[in-house]
C-alpha cells in the first residue's frame, strides 16, 4: 500500500514525498482511515513504528478540511499529551514536516524552560498544541489556556505516563476536556490502571495492535557479551572503534552513570555526551541535536531520558548496563531497527545481571547468541555462557538470531467493540 491509497489531501501527500515517505507502516495504514472517519482509537503500539505520524496525519487532514469554520478563532483544536519534552518536540516536528502546506498552528509547551515564549504563541491562537502534563496544567491554571473548545484529544505513551507518576495529571487534564470530542489514545502496554483508564475515555473506540513488545525485537540483529563489570568501558571503547560506530546510543542505568560514561569516553578521544533528567533541558536539546547531526559518536542516555529519542539511521545500541525490567530492553533496542529498518544490538552482562538476561530472552522468545571471542571475557567458570544455559557463538556481522522459542505472554488490555482489520 502506498499513501495515495489512504484518501489524503493533495497538500499532505506533496509533504509525504517531500519528506521521503511512500508506503505507510502498518500502523498508519491502520489508524489513518479509523481516524479520517472520526471514531475514537486504542492503539496498542510503541515507538518505532511510525505513531506519531498515525495520528499527525489524519489530525491535519481533519482540521484543514474544516479550516473554514475555524478561521478567526484562537482556540485550540487538538491537544497531544506526551510524557517527556524530547518526545514534545519530535511530535511538533512531525506537524511542522506533514502540514508545511496547510497554513495551520501548532505550538509546543514543555517544563524546564521559560513560559514566556510558550504564552506569547498561545496568546496568538494556535490549531495544534503539544504538551507534557506539569506545564500543561501549570498554563491552565494560569488561564493561559482553555481547551472548552478542543475537538481532538490524544494521549500519548500512556504506559510511560503512568510510570513516571503522571496519571493523576492526566486526570486532571481529561476533567477539563469536552465531552464531544475525538480520543485517540496510545500506549505500547495495557497494565490494568492504563485499560481502566482506556475505557474512561474511550467511547465505542476501533483497536489497532501493532508489533507487540515481545515480538519487536526479532528484526534486530543481538549480541551478548559476558564481562567483568570493570572491565565494560574498555569493552565499550573496544568496540566503538573497532567497528568503527559513528552515532551510538548507549543505555545506562543511573543518572551518574551515564554522565561518568561520557566522561570516560572523551578520555579516550571518542566525542559523548548523556541525557538524563538532571541536565537543564537547553543541555538536552543541545546534546540530542549534536547527536543527531554527528557532532557527537555517542549519546550515553537513561532509560526515561531517551524515551521518545527518534533518530534517523541510527544502526547500533549498546546497553551498558541490562535493565532489570525485560520490556525496558525491548524498548531500548527498538530505538534501531525503525519503522522496519534492521538495527544492532550489543548488550553487556556481567555476574549480577544474569538473572536480567533470563527474563528478557523469556519476554522475547528468542536466545540471544553470546560472543565469546573479544578481548574481555569473563573467566569466571559460574558465569561462563554455558552456565545461563546459553549457546556460545561468536556470529559474524548479518547473521540471525538464535532460534526461536515460542512466546509465553498474551497481551492484556481491554476489548474494543470493534477492531480495525489491515487494508489489502
Amino acid at each position: 500500500m502506498t499513501f495515495d491509497q489512504l484518501n489524503l489531501i493533495e497538500p499532505i501527500l506533496k509533504a509525504l514525498k517531500k519528506e521521503g515517505y511512500t508506503n505507510p507502516t502498518p500502523i498508519q495504514q491502520q489508524s489513518i482511515p479509523v481516524v479520517l472517519e472520526g471514531r475514537d482509537l486504542l492503539g496498542c503500539a510503541q515507538t518505532g513504528t511510525g505513531k506519531t505520524a498515525a495520528f499527525a496525519i489524519p489530525i491535519l487532514q481533519l482540521l484543514a478540511q474544516d479550516a473554514a469554520a475555524a478561521r478567526g478563532y484562537k482556540h485550540i483544536r487538538a491537544l497531544i499529551l506526551t510524557p517527556t519534552r524530547e518526545l514534545a518536540v519530535q511530535i511538533d516536528e512531525s506537524f511542522e514536516s506533514y502540514g508545511r502546506y496547510l497554513g495551520l498552528k501548532h505550538d509546543v509547551i514543555f517544563g524546564g524552560v521559560s513560559q514566556h515564549t510558550q504564552t506569547l504563541a498561545l496568546r496568538n491562537g494556535t490549531d495544534v498544541l503539544i504538551a507534557t502534563p506539569g506545564r500543561l496544567l501549570d498554563l491552565m491554571q494560569q488561564g493561559y489556556i482553555y481547551l472548552d473548545h478542543l475537538e481532538m484529544f490524544v494521549l500519548d505513551e500512556a504506559d510511560r505516563m503512568l510510570d513516571m507518576g503522571f496519571i493523576n495529571d492526566i486526570k486532571k487534564v481529561i476533567r477539563e476536556l469536552p465531552s464531544d470530542r475525538q480520543t485517540l489514545f496510545f500506549s505500547a502496554t495495557m497494565p490494568p490502571v492504563i485499560a481502566q483508564l482506556a475505557n474512561s475515555l474511550l467511547y465505542q473506540p476501533v483497536e489497532v495492535t501493532v508489533a507487540p513488545v515481545s515480538s519487536t525485537a526479532e528484526k534486530i540483529e543481538q549480541h551478548i557479551y559476558m564481562v567483568h563489570k570493570g572491565d565494560k568501558m574498555k569493552l565499550l571503547a573496544h568496540l566503538i572503534n573497532e567497528h568503527k560506530l559513528d552515532r551510538t546510543l548507549v543505555f545506562c542505568r543511573t543518572k551518574h552513570g551515564a554522565d561518568r560514561i561520557a566522561k570516560d569516553l572523551k578520555k579516550v578521544g571518542i566525542q559523548a555526551d548523556a541525557l538524563h533528567g538532571d541536565k537543564t533541558q537547553q543541555a538536552r536539546q543541545r546534546a540530542l541535536q549534536n547527536f543527531k547531526t554527528n557532532r557527537l559518536r555517542v549519546l550515553v542516555a537513561t532509560d526515561i531520558a531517551a524515551r521518545g529519542i527518534d533518530v534517523d539511521n541510527l544502526s547500533h545500541v549498546i546497553n551498558y548496563d541490562l535493565p532489570n525490567v525485560p520490556e525496558t530492553y525491548v524498548h531500548r533496542i527498538g530505538r534501531t531497527g525503525r519503522a522496519g529498518a534492521e538495527g544492532i544490538a550489543f548488550s553487556f552482562c556481567d555476574a549480577e545481571e544474569r538473572a536480567y538476561l533470563k527474563d528478557i530472552q523469556k519476554l522475547t522468545g528468542l536466545t540471544i547468541p553470546v560472543v565469546t571471542e573479544h578481548p574481555f571475557p569473563m573467566r569466571s567458570k559460574a558465569a561462563t555462557p554455558a552456565a545461563d544455559g546459553q549457546a556460545p557463538a561468536n556470529q559474524p556481522q548479518g547473521q540471525r538470531n538464535g532460534k526461536r522459542k515460542k512466546p509465553n505472554r498474551k497481551p492484556n488490555h481491554p476489548r474494543p467493540a470493534q477492531q480495525a482489520q489491515p487494508s489489502a
